[in-house]
């Protein structure tokens, strides 16, 4: 996985850890055809379940001793919380009650300390290489991921989620983030989130 990342960014064969993050994060999102880490690689776009699906195989593959580990949150969106987190597309799709969505991020360890690390939009301030970094999503309950984080997840979504919602607001996100993708200009390579 790391050789094919680091060919498909441009990185260094001996890139750094926050380089590596970096490189998945600054992917756009977007859902790819195939739901996983690999489709997420080969199309170059990902929601917060392919990229953080590929971000935790790689680093499982060179950076074992930072034991990635995916986690789930439960969490309640409002339409006023999408417009402050995701803006006026994605707020849009939110209904006037709310809905409940399944986000997944990760967690490593770094020097005994476990660091949150979120690599679900492009957009905003980049990982300092030490601290955690801000969960995407709202304040929720956390699960972490078993051996089939996949499974955990449309299980957690089976039980809190109506896909009658979700689905135009996951597909609101994909808007919202080519937009402000398409009106950024090109980001400069490098540390920032």
């Amino acid at each position: 996985m790391l050789k094919s990342l680091i060919a498909r960014a441009g990185l260094s064969e001996n890139a750094s850890l926050a380089e590596v993050v970096e490189a998945v994060r600054s992917m756009p999102y977007g859902r790819p055809m195939e739901r996983s880490a690999q489709g997420a690689l080969a199309e170059w776009r990902g929601t917060c379940s392919t990229k953080h699906a590929l971000l935790a195989a790689v680093l499982a593959e060179q950076w074992p001793h930072t034991e990635p580990q995916l986690v789930h949150r439960v969490y309640r969106c409002t339409p006023e919380d999408a417009a402050r987190s995701f803006g006026p597309t994605a707020a849009a799709a939110v209904p006037e009650e709310g809905l409940w969505d399944v986000h997944r991020y990760l967690t490593i360890d770094l020097d005994g300390n476990r660091v949150v690390i979120d690599v679900t939009f492009p957009s905003g301030p980049g990982w300092d290489g030490a601290s955690s970094m801000p969960v995407a999503c709202g304040p929720g309950t956390d699960h972490p991921a078993g051996s089939a984080p996949d499974a955990d997840k449309r299980a957690l979504e089976e039980v809190h989620c109506d896909p009658g919602i979700r689905e135009p607001f996951v597909a609101a996100l994909s808007m919202s983030a080519t937009t402000a993708r398409d009106t950024a200009g090109p980001r400069p390579s490098g540390g920032d989130r």
